[in-house]
C-alpha cells in the first residue's frame, strides 16, 4: 500500500474510533489523521505479531480491523494522558 493509501487509511480509521467512542474526543481532522495513522501502525504491529495480519491491502477487511482497533486503542491512550473532560458529575 502506498503513502496516500495509508494516510487515507488512517484518517477514515481514526474518524471511525471517534465515532465508535463515547463521549467528546478533542481535536479536529488532523489531529484525527495523525492518530489514525498511529492507531493503524499500533494496529498494524499488533496484528502482525499476535494473528499474522498485514497492511499490504487497502481493501482488505483485516487491514481495516486491525487499524480500526489500533486507533482506538491510540484514542483511549490519548484520553488518558490529555485528561480529556467527559461527563463528570459534580
Amino acid at each position: 500500500m502506498g503513502f496516500l493509501g495509508f494516510l487515507l487509511l488512517g484518517l477514515i480509521a481514526g474518524a471511525i474510533a471517534k465515532a465508535i467512542l463515547p463521549g467528546r474526543q478533542g481535536g479536529g481532522w488532523i489531529a484525527t489523521l495523525i492518530l489514525g495513522v498511529i492507531g493503524a501502525l499500533v494496529g498494524g504491529w499488533l496484528g502482525g505479531l499476535l494473528f499474522g495480519a498485514d497492511l499490504g491491502q487497502f481493501f482488505s477487511i483485516e487491514t481495516w480491523l486491525v487499524a480500526i482497533g489500533g486507533s482506538i486503542v491510540v484514542l483511549l491512550i490519548w484520553g488518558l494522558i490529555t485528561g480529556r473532560k467527559g461527563n463528570r458529575a459534580a
